[in-house]
């Protein structure tokens, strides 16, 4: 019985036989990049540049909290309850902050922006993250404020001055008392 090959394979195999040279595939990557680049006249076409990198974001970024960079923000009023405590606050939105000193693009968080977080840090060592995705509206959306005046007065000396209160959340376990800084990191 005889078995036909397909039209392809026949041409195929005419080819190699018709220039006498039979095709391997290179023993090695080095061997591949030498017989390209041999036979493209020293260039290697596969061999190109990496597509061009975003510029490099700075990190850690401090973001101030002085009196000159709080007062032009809006402010709002809040409710939050914590320890079956009910509080009414006043503040300001950190992602009003941080839009407002750069750090947070008021465009939706794309590429590295998403590898970002902001270190709450307090005066007796306590410390919280939160990240810039969850912050941003057309993502996690959560609503978080620094706050400097409860009750209708500044804040007392263990809550304040300035106190991070994210009313939404289930515990009070990211709020903190005391803040002495705020630090947006990319993650490693």
């Amino acid at each position: 019985m005889i078995r036909l090959l397909p039209p392809l394979l026949i041409l195929g195999l005419s080819a190699c036989a018709s220039t006498g040279q039979a095709q391997r595939a290179p023993a090695s990557a080095q061997e591949t990049t030498t017989n390209v680049s041999d036979q493209a006249g020293g260039h290697d076409p596969r061999l190109h540049a990496a597509p061009p990198q975003a510029p490099p974001i700075a990190s850690p970024v401090i973001v101030p909290l002085d009196a000159a960079t709080l007062a032009p923000l809006p402010r709002e009023s809040i409710t939050a309850t914590a320890h079956e405590r009910t509080l009414h606050c006043e503040g300001v939105p950190l992602l009003a902050l941080l839009r407002a000193t750069g750090v947070m693009p008021a465009e939706p968080l794309r590429g590295v922006q998403l590898t970002r977080y902001v270190q709450a840090d307090a005066r007796d060592g306590y410390r919280a993250v939160y990240s810039l995705a969850e912050l941003d509206p057309t993502l996690g959306n959560r609503k978080v404020f620094l706050v400097d005046r409860c009750e209708g007065k500044p804040l007392a000396d263990e809550d304040g001055p300035l106190r991070l209160i994210a009313p939404e959340e289930a515990r009070p376990a990211r709020w903190v008392r005391q803040l002495k800084s705020i630090t947006v990191i990319v993650a490693p």
